[in-house]
């Protein structure tokens, strides 16, 4: 996002946390229904420009988002649309793409709520190793001529009383309604969105063998010393890594230069 858009949906963010931090708003039922009016204004295109068309008074545009959705949702959800639909958007597709953003935010901070957020990312990050192993599984969950329940009854039979709620919602949806994005990538970005809800970034780890619970302590020290955030370790393990560890944050991948960087951290997970 652009310009108006990216500032639209920063508010709107905002206005998403003032909301969840209220004891009497579900995060997961705010997402579901954040969910369902992205999947209405994606669907209906009309709609979507008439309520982020700049030349409508901005007022009356939140008045039709509340009779619109007024019945359908609760009182918090609509009052949150109406918040976004008087904001400037670049694009009409932004608006659905922020309450994408946002569906998913409320559900990781659900996860946060019950402490279950480290398991939340540990299972996004598993679950796209399992899929980019596995070209069948990838087949099927991508299969354009799949119905929606079938995938969604394929999710259930590996993700149902194995992963988190939250992890299931998430990347149901994503699989059932990818809106144009690939499943990796999807994956991808909800793995940043949920390291954002503590301020960290994501590392992904690979290692000849599996480090020791030192080892991570000292690399995630070492790296969140270098980029100065907090830093959420993806772990994975494959014996024919070079040198014994990649590291890879964002579209950076550690190498030798950067290793001494984070102070010979290479030479310490060897001790």
């Amino acid at each position: 996002m652009n310009g108006a858009s990216r500032e639209a949906l920063a508010a709107a963010r905002e206005r998403l946390d003032a909301l969840t931090d209220s004891t009497s708003v579900n995060a997961g039922s705010l997402a579901d229904e954040l969910a369902a009016v992205t999947a209405l204004l994606d669907r209906e295109v009309s709609l979507r420009r008439v309520l982020t068309d700049p030349a409508q008074d901005a007022e009356a545009k939140a008045g039709l988002a509340q009779r619109l959705l007024g019945t359908q949702v609760s009182g918090p959800t609509a009052d949150l649309v109406a918040g976004m639909v008087r904001s400037r958007w670049s694009q009409s597709r932004d608006l659905v793409d922020a309450l994408e953003v946002l569906a998913d935010t409320a559900d990781l901070t659900a996860a946060q709520q019950a402490g279950k957020l480290d398991d939340v990312e540990d299972e996004l990050f598993r679950f796209g190793r399992i899929v980019s192993g596995s070209t069948e599984l990838r087949a099927a969950l991508t299969d354009r001529k799949a119905t929606t329940s079938a995938k969604g009854e394929l999710l259930r039979s590996l993700l149902g009383g194995r992963a988190q709620p939250a992890t299931e919602r998430l990347v149901t949806r994503l699989v059932t309604a990818p809106r144009g994005r690939s499943l990796e990538s999807g994956l991808e970005s909800l793995s940043k969105l949920a390291a954002e809800r503590r301020d960290r970034m994501v590392a992904i780890v690979t290692s000849a063998v599996p480090l020791s619970d030192p080892q991570k302590q000292r690399l995630g020290a070492a790296l969140a010393k270098l980029y100065g955030r907090k830093m959420h370790l993806n772990l994975d393990v494959d014996p024919e890594v070079l040198g014994g560890i990649r590291v890879q944050v964002g579209d950076e991948l550690i190498n030798g230069s950067l290793a001494d960087r984070i102070e010979d951290a290479g030479r310490r997970l060897a001790g």
